[in-house]
C-alpha cells in the first residue's frame, strides 16, 4: 500500500519541497509539493530522481573497517572502537594539529552536517581544517567579513522584486543558484523579464542563463574584478554614486574613489576583451535602474582575484544605493539565527590568525586551503608535525581538489583515516573506517545554512519519511559518536553531545542583555525543550531563541518546534527586509568600504592590466542533473547533455585540427587528461570548458554506474599552486592549458 510523505530536497541549494510516494519503505516517486510555502511545487530533474538516489544499491549499508589491508564489514561498535584507537594516539603523541578534518559540500545539505562538525572541531582543537568552501565560495565569505565584519553576512538579490539583475560568473538555470537559495530560480528570472525588468549576464560561455539575458558580455575568463573595478570607476567619474540611505552607515567612500582611479574602462578593455563603451553602459544601466543588484558566483570566485571580485559586487550594490533595500540585495533573517544583538561596533573580522605548515597560507574563517591538504600530509618541515590522521565527512577531495593524483598518494600514507560517506568513492577508499549515513529518506531535514541565504524568509522541517532501516545508524548519531571517539570520550552516550551544546548555548544566552531569556535559569529552559531526539531539542532551542521565536514564553505567538511540526509545508516569514546597521560586526560599526587587506591586494589587480592573455584557458561547467561528484552513480542523472566533453570554439578547433567527437589531450600545470571534443560556439574563442566532478576510474571504488562512463578529472590539470591569496580559494577557472589533437 502506498503513502505519501513530505521532504525538502537535499540535492542542491534550492531546497525545494517534495512529495514522496512510498511503497513500504521504498521511495517510488517524487513530485513537487504544491503547498510548500517556498518552492510552491517546483522540482528539477535531481529532485525527481530522489528515489533512485535514495535506493542506490551501491550505497553502503553498514560500517567498514580495514583489517589485514582490506575494508571489511564490521559492527558499529567495532567501527567506533577503531576510530578511537586510530585518532587518540595521534593526538596524544603529535598534538591536535596532526589530525586533519575535511568537510565536504553535502554537510550543508543535512541536519547532522550542520549540527555536529563544529562540536567535533572544538573538541579536537585542531587548526588543520579544510572544507569545500576553498574550492568555491570562500572569497565571498572573506569579502563579507571585511566589509560587514561577519563572514556569513552575505546579501542576496531580492529576486521577486528586482528590476535590473546583473549576473557575473553565475548560471542559475543549471545550478539552481548558489549562495542565493531560490526554488525555481529560472522561473524567477523569467518573471523579472515579464514585469519589464532587465537581465545582464557576464560569462565567457553562452550558457542557458546567458541565452535568456537581454545583454550577454562574453568576458575573458579571470578578469571579472577588472571589469567590476572599471564599472566602479565610472560611477565615481560620472557622478553616479548615490548610496542614499546607506550613507550614514558607510566608511571610506573617498578612499575607495582613489583606489579605483586607475581602473578606467579603457585601461581594462584589452585584458577583459570588453569594449570601454560596453563597460560604461553596464555601469550606467545599473545606476539608472529603479531597483537593481549585482550577483556574482562560482565563476567570479574561482579565479586569481576572487576576493576582490566578490568585494566589488557588493561595492557596486552599495554605491548605487541597492544594498539593504527591497528590490536590491538584502540580508536574509533565518529562523534559527540568534536573536539579533543591538547595532554597534563589534569584534570585526581577521584573516591569517595562523598559517599552513608548508606553504604558509593564511587561514580564512578558520580554514586552510583544501589545495594544500596533500602537502600538509606528505611534506616534512621544521614548522610542526604533518597531518598523520584525517577525518573526512562527506568529502571527496581526490576529485574535487586540484592535483588529485598527489592527494591520492598522500591519503595512502596516513597513519589513520576515517570517512563518513555513503559510498566507497575515490577518497573514502583510503579510509581505515568508513561510517555510512542512511539514505536521505531516513533522515530528518532542516536547512540551517541555506535559510540564511534565502530570497524569502521561511522555515520548514521534515521528520524522516521512512523509518530507519535495521542495522543502520542515524547520521546525527554517527557524527555524535565520532565526536566522542575522536575527542577522548569514547563510549559515552551520544546524547551527551547534544546536552553539552544545549547547556553551553543556554548558558551564554541568559547572560546576553538583548536575549529574550536574559537572567533566567538555563536548566529550567532546557527542561522546556521538546522533540523526540537531541537534534530536535537543539532545533527547538534555536527556534525559540531566534528572531521569530517564542523566547521560551516571552512571545507566546512565536516559533517553537511544536508549532513548526503543525505546519508540515512550512511557515512563511515574509519578504526580505532592510536590516542595516544591525548585521554589521565591524570594529567601526559601519560598512568598511576599503578594508586594509583589500587595499593591499589592489596593486596585484593593477598588474593584470598589462598582462598578455594566455592563448587558451580552461573554465568549468555545471549541469542541471549534477552536483559536484555526488550524483554520477544515478543512471537517470547521467547521459544526454550531462557528459564529460571538452567544449571548444569552432575557430580554435580549426586552428588546432580538432574534430567534433574526437579525443583530444588537455595539458595543464598539474597533468593531462584525454576527453572527447565538442565543437560549439557556446564558448568564446580562446576558451575551453570541462565539467567538474568526473574522473570515476580509480580502482577500489564501489560506484558501478559511475565507472561505466567515468569521464576525466578536470582538477588533475591543476597543480594546486594557484590560489586567491586573501581567501586561499583554488583558482579553477581561467587557467592556461594546451590542447593537442590526436595524430
Amino acid at each position: 500500500m502506498s503513502r505519501t510523505a513530505l521532504r525538502i530536497c537535499p540535492l542542491c541549494e534550492a531546497t525545494c519541497g517534495l512529495t514522496l510516494t512510498i511503497e513500504g519503505t521504498r521511495v517510488t516517486g517524487a513530485r513537487g509539493d504544491r503547498d510548500d510555502v517556498f518552492s510552491k511545487g517546483f522540482i528539477c530533474p535531481k529532485g525527481a530522481s530522489f528515489g533512485a538516489l535514495d535506493a542506490d544499491p551501491d550505497r553502503l549499508r553498514g560500517p567498514l573497517v580495514r583489517k589485514d589491508g582490506e575494508l571489511r564489514e564490521a559492527t558499529w561498535e567495532e567501527a567506533f572502537d577503531a576510530v578511537a584507537a586510530g585518532i587518540r594516539p595521534v593526538v596524544e603523541r603529535y598534538g591536535p594539529h596532526a589530525v586533519g578534518v575535511v568537510l565536504g559540500n553535502p554537510n550543508v545539505h543535512t541536519m547532522a552536517g550542520a549540527l555536529y562538525p563544529p562540536v567535533l572541531l572544538a573538541g579536537l582543537g585542531t587548526r588543520s581544517v579544510f572544507t569545500a568552501s576553498t574550492l568555491d565560495q570562500m572569497p565571498k565569505h572573506v569579502s563579507s567579513g571585511l566589509l560587514f565584519g561577519d563572514a556569513n553576512a552575505i546579501p542576496v538579490p531580492d529576486l521577486d522584486h528586482i528590476g535590473h539583475l546583473l549576473l557575473i560568473g553565475a548560471n542559475p538555470l543549471e545550478s539552481n543558484g548558489s549562495l542565493c537559495t531560490a526554488p525555481d530560480f529560472p522561473g524567477r528570472l523569467k518573471a523579472l523579464k515579464v514585469r519589464g525588468g532587465t537581465l545582464t549576464v557576464i560569462d565567457p560561455r553562452r550558457t542557458r542563463t546567458a541565452k535568456l539575458a537581454d545583454r550577454h558580455v562574453a568576458i575573458r575568463p579571470g578578469t571579472d574584478a577588472l571589469l567590476l573595478a572599471a564599472m566602479t570607476h565610472v560611477l565615481f567619474e560620472e557622478g553616479l554614486v548615490a548610496p542614499g540611505e546607506l550613507t550614514p552607515h558607510l566608511e571610506g567612500l573617498d578612499e575607495l574613489c582613489d583606489a579605483v582611479r586607475d581602473f578606467t574602462p579603457e585601461a581594462v578593455a584589452a585584458a577583459c576583451d570588453v569594449e570601454a563603451e560596453v563597460t560604461r553602459a553596464l555601469a550606467r544601466e545599473l545606476a539608472a535602474a529603479p531597483t537593481a543588484a549585482v550577483y556574482g558566483r562560482i565563476g567570479s570566485c574561482t579565479v586569481p582575484y576572487g576576493t576582490l571580485g566578490s568585494w566589488l559586487v557588493d561595492i557596486l550594490n552599495i554605491l548605487t544605493g541597492n544594498l539593504d533595500r527591497p528590490g536590491g540585495a538584502l540580508f536574509p533573517q533565518a529562523a534559527t539565527d540568534r536573536t539579533p544583538r543591538p547595532a554597534g561596533p563589534s569584534h570585526g573580522f581577521t584573516l591569517g590568525r595562523w598559517h599552513s605548515r608548508v606553504s604558509q597560507h593564511p587561514e580564512a574563517k578558520g580554514e586552510l586551503p583544501l589545495s594544500a591538504l596533500a602537502e600538509e600530509i606528505d611534506t616534512a618541515t621544521e614548522r610542526g608535525e604533518p597531518i598523520r590522521a584525517l577525518v573526512a565527512v562527506a568529502a571527496n577531495p581526490v576529485l574535487s581538489a586540484p592535483d588529485g593524483d598527489r592527494l591520492d598518494k598522500a591519503l595512502g600514507s596516513l597513519d589513520f583515516m576515517v570517512s563518513v560517506d555513503p559510498y566507497l568513492n575515490e577518497t573514502s577508499r583510503h579510509a581505515d573506517v568508513v561510517l555510512p549515513p542512511p539514505p536521505p529518506s531516513q533522515s530528518p531535514h532542516h536547512d540551517f545554512a541555506f535559510n540564511t541565504l534565502a530570497v524569502r524568509n521561511q522555515v520548514r522541517y521534515n521528520r524522516p519519511a521512512v523509518p530507519l532501516e535495521p542495522g543502520r545508524m542515524a547520521e546525527t548519531e554517527i557524527l555524535a559518536r565520532l565526536t566522542l571517539a575522536a575527542t577522548g570520550m569514547h563510549g559515552a552516550d551520544p546524547s551527551a553531545v547534544d546536552d553539552l551544546v544545549i547547556g553551553q548555548t543556554l548558558g551564554k544566552a541568559v547572560k546576553e542583555t538583548w536575549s529574550p531569556v536574559h537572567g533566567r535559569d538555563p536548566k529550567e529552559l532546557a527542561a522546556q525543550l521538546t522533540g523526540v531526539s537531541g537534534p530536535e531539542r537543539r532545533l527547538d532551542m534555536m527556534l525559540r531563541l531566534g528572531p521569530y521565536g517564542d523566547g521560551f514564553g516571552v512571545r507566546p505567538d512565536g516559533l517553537t518546534l511544536e508549532k513548526l511540526l503543525a505546519h508540515p509545508h512550512g511557515i512563511d516569514l515574509g519578504p526580505l527586509r532592510p536590516r542595516l546597521p544591525q548585521p554589521l560586526k565591524t570594529r567601526s560599526g559601519k560598512v568598511e568600504l576599503l578594508p586594509q587587506p583589500i587595499a593591499d591586494d589592489l596593486p596585484r589587480l593593477r598588474g593584470a592590466l598589462d598582462r598578455l592573455p594566455d592563448e587558451l584557458v580552461l573554465v568549468g561547467r555545471r549541469h542541471l542533473r549534477s552536483n559536484n561528484s555526488w550524483m554520477h552513480n544515478v543512471p537517470a542523472l547521467t547521459g544526454g547533455s550531462n557528459r564529460c566533453t571538452l567544449h571548444i570554439h569552432p575557430e580554435d578547433a580549426e586552428r588546432l585540427g580538432v574534430r567534433d567527437g574526437a579525443a583530444v589531450r588537455v595539458k595543464g600545470a598539474g597533468g593531462e587528461v584525454t576527453a572527447p571534443a565538442e565543437v560549439t560556439d557556446g564558448v568564446r574563442p580562446g576558451v575551453v570548458s570541462l565539467p567538474h566532478g568526473w574522473g570515476h576510474d580509480r580502482p577500489g571504488t564501489r560506484m558501478s554506474h559511475a565507472a561505466t562512463d567515468p569521464g576525466v578529472n578536470v582538477n588533475q590539470l591543476l597543480d594546486g599552486s594557484l590560489l586567491d591569496p586573501l581567501s586561499g580559494n583554488a583558482v579553477l577557472n581561467g587557467v592556461p592549458v594546451e590542447i593537442t589533437a590526436p595524430l
